[in-house]
């Protein structure tokens, strides 16, 4: 059975999206088409058991300019990160009263589970992004790439 791990940042795809979609020169629909692919970074293949969909426009262009390179980080470190924040994330999502509807969904991340080098390199970059751009802070050092 596989188990997905999904980071939905409806908000942003709103507000973005309507900004970027109208600065497009043909706002016609091949190009919107070509703006959701390009905004929505998927991993997956047969032999992994999970995998990560991340829909956030700006995020693939922040990921290939912005972010470290794979390997930069060991994938320790990015679990210990992963799992931090993603219990804030968590924690933020349950308290819409205190934080607004910014934080729509839980992440479902176990720490006594092996999702990879690239499931957790894509979640701690989406993680970092999202806290840059939102001027959000989930505890300890977010780089500032």
């Amino acid at each position: 059975m596989k188990t997905y791990i999904i980071i939905i940042a409806a908000m942003l795809c709103i507000i973005v999206g309507c900004g970027r979609a109208s600065s497009l020169p043909n706002n016609n629909q091949d190009n919107n088409k070509l703006l959701a692919v390009n905004d929505t970074v998927r991993i997956a293949n047969d032999s992994l058991e999970y995998e990560i969909i991340i829909i956030d426009p700006g995020f693939n262009s922040w990921l290939v300019s912005r972010a470290r390179p794979r390997g930069y980080y060991n994938q320790p470190y990015l679990e210990n990160k992963n799992r931090l924040w993603v219990m804030e994330w968590n924690t933020r999502v349950m308290s819409p009263q205190r934080f607004g509807d910014m934080y729509q969904m839980t992440i479902d991340y176990s720490p006594r589970i092996d999702y990879g080098y690239e499931v957790n390199y894509l979640l701690y970059n989406y993680l970092v992004y999202f806290q840059v751009t939102n001027r959000q802070k989930f505890g300890g050092i977010v780089p500032q790439f």
